[in-house]
């Protein structure tokens, strides 16, 4: 099957000031008060065998125990568990989920680009407000898709795919591109066959790939780099999140739908289409995914 195109594409962030520069956590001295240390551990409810299982599992994502350490930090991070200004001690760390500090600190990079973290001499790396993070990163969608703030995750996610989509599928329209719109029938059919096979896995690849496309279609880098949105959004947990994502004869009808509007260059019948794929099944209370098992 056609590989998955264009997948979890990140948003652009701009730099905060008070941030570090690339290996700047290796100099600062991770100072850490008294005060800081006083009342429950942080890490009492944390996965105490993170470091065993990576060596078992080849880790997060494919990423070992850095993108585990990732996972579960982030996780934490915005669960709450690790509230806005909570010093995070790289021995503390490397010492509970039985890591090195070298894999700590490559975690901290990674969460600091997020804009989870910030790394200040003299005070060490701190866990942001949420008025910083990177909001649009899929990793951090993902996280709050399963966490207390799922319910504003989906509706959020909801909100700005019938923002992008729609007019992502006018402005592809215009865009004579015969490759893409093969891909596109292509995909549609195999969500047909998915669907009658009872395989949602395959469904819902598909259904992310037809989505990534179109976007790519509309000819706007913009709404392109915005497209993480919405695979985001279709992937959560592997599964469907919100929206048009359900396997259904009348969602892949729909995606049929806009695929010949495209087609035949009817951009107000291919943003219609999309509108009413996004309304697929509107009263049904769609519940977002556990978190995946790594």
């Amino acid at each position: 099957m056609t590989t998955l195109a264009h997948t979890m594409m990140t948003a652009a962030r701009s730099a905060d000031s008070s941030l570090s520069g690339p290996g700047e956590l290796d100099r600062y001295p991770y100072a850490e008060s008294t005060a800081d240390r006083v009342g429950a551990s942080p890490w009492d409810n944390t996965d105490q065998d993170l470091g065993r299982m990576g060596r078992r599992a080849a880790g997060s994502r494919g990423r070992g125990l850095h993108g585990q350490l990732v996972q579960q930090l982030g996780q934490m991070i915005v669960s709450g568990d690790l509230g806005a200004d909570r010093p995070l001690v790289p021995e503390e760390i490397g010492q509970r989920f039985e890591v090195s500090r070298t894999v700590v600190r490559e975690s901290l990079r990674v969460l600091e680009a997020k804009g989870l973290v910030s790394a200040r001499p003299n005070v060490g790396t701190r866990v942001r407000p949420v008025s910083d993070w990177n909001l649009l990163d899929p990793d951090i969608i993902e996280w709050r898709a399963f966490g207390p703030q799922r319910d504003d995750q989906r509706r959020e996610l909801s909100e700005l795919r019938w923002t992008i989509e729609p007019l992502a599928a006018r402005l592809a329209a215009g865009h004579g591109r015969e490759d893409v719109q093969q891909r596109l029938a292509d995909m549609v059919e195999i969500m047909g066959h998915a669907l009658g096979q009872g395989d949602s896995i395959t469904f819902a690849r598909a259904d992310a790939e037809f989505h990534s496309l179109l976007i790519q279609l509309a000819g706007n880098r913009m709404l392109e780099h915005l497209s993480g949105i919405v695979c985001a959004a279709l992937q959560v947990s592997g599964g469907p999140v919100t929206g048009c994502d359900r396997p259904t004869e009348t969602s892949v009808a729909h995606h049929g739908r806009i695929a010949d509007a495209l087609a035949a260059g009817d951009s107000s019948g291919a943003e219609a289409a999309m509108r009413q794929l996004l309304m697929v099944h509107p009263e049904v209370e769609r519940v977002v995914p556990a978190p995946r098992e790594h």
